[in-house]
């Protein structure tokens, strides 16, 4: 036995292929948003590339996921912990809200906090969540930005159109004009209002306004029923992700937008085919006001898989 181990050994210096490195992960969900999450923060991972984040999402050859999300100790002081975000592409992106909520479970759930409430650093900012009694989680998400430069959104040359207080802009999806919203989260949406959210053409014009010439870094395109003031139906088409079950800050800026075109009342109901969220922003009377969300995050399994070369 040994030395079938020697010769193993051997073989594998002599052909330069050492032994895989075995990665231990977590696979969650919030409201139907599916996420493998690594802990950097015990023990430092070796970087991942691109090609091996999307090895790891792929669901027919990886584990599956609509991100992979990434704890790590903090860069800042008077912070937690640094949450970073990457696409099933492999590219690394600035916020997830439904992310935020498996995240902090996890780290909570593997003692790596005694606290109920976390501040973390995501790659534009800070976020605080906090974990509920019922198993809930609620996430500060900072107040919503409007501004087109800093979605960013080239509003140039258009004419927009004031509803309450938003301003909507014309969008040509496929020679027709879709009235939009421009919102930034941390990360961009574009946000129209739809009479039908379930029969509305999401794959077909999800692409065409993530890939559109005015998003120069692309952007999730929400597509919202409004069902009364204070609850609505929505369907988001992720950059980079495709339509996804449930998309945290596409929720957010969806009932921002709402609240300050004079449509949606706090606290909201938002419906996705992956659960359910409640949003909660006070923007009627201050914008500046930070915006929460509460929903659930669940841990489906746990394993460990050989990293992709």
């Amino acid at each position: 036995m040994a030395r079938r181990r020697a010769r193993r050994a051997d073989r594998l210096v002599r052909h330069g292929n050492p032994d895989p490195v075995k990665l231990s992960f977590t696979k969650m969900h919030g409201a139907g948003n599916d996420f493998v999450v690594l802990d950097g923060y015990s023990r430092a991972l070796p970087p991942l590339t691109q090609a091996q984040v999307r090895a790891l999402a792929n669901r027919h050859f990886g584990i599956g996921a609509d991100q992979l999300l990434l704890v790590e100790k903090p860069t800042v002081d008077g912070v937690d912990f640094k949450y970073r975000i990457f696409n099933c592409d492999g590219g690394e992106v600035e916020h997830c809200g439904n992310g935020a909520r498996c995240f902090v479970k996890f780290v909570s759930d593997r003692g790596l906090t005694d606290k109920r409430s976390v501040r973390v650093q995501v790659m534009k900012g800070l976020i605080t969540l906090t974990m509920q009694d019922n198993g809930e989680v609620v996430v500060d998400m900072g107040a919503p930005v409007f501004a087109p430069a800093q979605v960013p959104f080239d509003a140039a040359g258009l004419d927009g159109r004031t509803e309450g207080r938003d301003t909507l802009w014309p969008l040509d999806v496929g020679g027709a004009t879709r009235w939009i919203s421009t919102v930034t989260m941390g990360n961009p949406h574009a946000v129209q209002v739809v009479d039908d959210a379930e029969a509305y053409p999401v794959l077909e014009e999800g692409p065409l306004i993530e890939h559109h010439a005015r998003f120069p870094e692309r952007v999730n395109a929400g597509f919202m029923q409004i069902v009364s003031r204070s609850e609505v139906k929505l369907r988001v088409y992720e950059r980079a992700a495709g339509e996804t079950l449930a998309c945290g800050t596409g929720a957010c800026a969806a009932v921002a937008a709402g609240i300050r075109r004079g449509l949606l009342d706090s606290p909201v109901t938002v419906h996705t085919h992956g659960g359910t969220l409640t949003i909660r922003w006070d923007g009627a009377r201050d914008e500046a006001a930070a915006l929460m969300m509460a929903g659930p995050a669940t841990t489906v399994f746990e394993g460990e898989i050989d990293l992709p070369a």
